[in-house]
């Protein structure tokens, strides 16, 4: 197993506290979880150098040490579209070079969780996108759909391009990002009856946020047993 890599139906759909929920999970399995968030905006000054706090927090949840220049390679400091963040501070985003830090990453892990800035076409140069950084990476993707209005067009042509790129979609979460969606069982019914992919985890609209809480609702092939969570049955 070589792990999953995160993508989401747009900004703020959850990706990284749902990535930080399978890191638990894997972990949980008995497995060394390397974890790489390529490229990230909006970033802080710190002493060591430029810091993203979802790459942080993934860093801090993996139980294999890496350096933060290995998980996040690409920090910017404007928190705007990457590739013109990149393009503000005259740099050039390779997917080869992510691929190369990918690979360091894979040996020293089972397994890795990569998640993915924005969603599933973020440009990251002028010609290539974070899909094209997905097929190089050939990994399983995971996507994660935040429960909102609108979801339903995003989740569908998400999961259109996935597919349409030749990638294995291990399945997808819903997330309820907001309180009071409307009908929100019902538009669940309705991604599972369009999905031709698994659901993994529901996830609701936690006031606190909890990895090991969010890991218990997620469900993940187990090379070892097929339990499910509680919240599956």
């Amino acid at each position: 197993m070589r792990g999953y890599f995160i993508t989401g139906t747009d900004t703020d759909a959850g990706k990284t506290w749902i990535s930080l929920g399978i890191i638990e999970a894997l972990k949980q399995q008995g497995k060394q979880v390397g974890v790489m968030k390529p490229v990230s905006a909006g970033c802080t000054n710190s002493a060591a150098g430029l810091r993203n706090n979802d790459a942080v927090l993934l860093q801090q949840h993996s139980n294999v040490d890496l350096d933060y220049d290995l998980v996040n390679p690409y920090a910017f400091t404007a928190a705007i579209a990457p590739h013109i963040a990149a393009a503000n501070e005259n740099i050039r985003m390779d997917i080869e070079t992510l691929y190369h830090k990918l690979q360091t990453i894979e040996q020293q892990s089972d397994c890795v969780v990569v998640e993915g800035a924005g969603g599933w076409l973020v440009p990251l140069n002028d010609f290539q996108t974070m899909a094209d950084l997905a097929e190089r990476f050939q990994l399983p993707v995971i996507l994660v759909v935040g429960m909102r209005l609108g979801c339903l067009n995003h989740a569908l042509l998400s999961v259109e391009a996935i597919l349409a790129a030749g990638l294995p979609l291990a399945g997808w979460v819903a997330n309820q990002v907001i309180t009071d969606m409307k009908c929100l069982d019902e538009n669940i019914q309705t991604l599972q009856h369009m999905i031709d992919a698994p659901l993994l985890g529901l996830i609701p609209h936690l006031e606190t946020l909890n990895a090991v809480a969010i890991a218990a609702r997620i469900s993940l092939p187990n090379e070892h047993n097929s339990l499910r969570p509680d919240w599956m049955v």
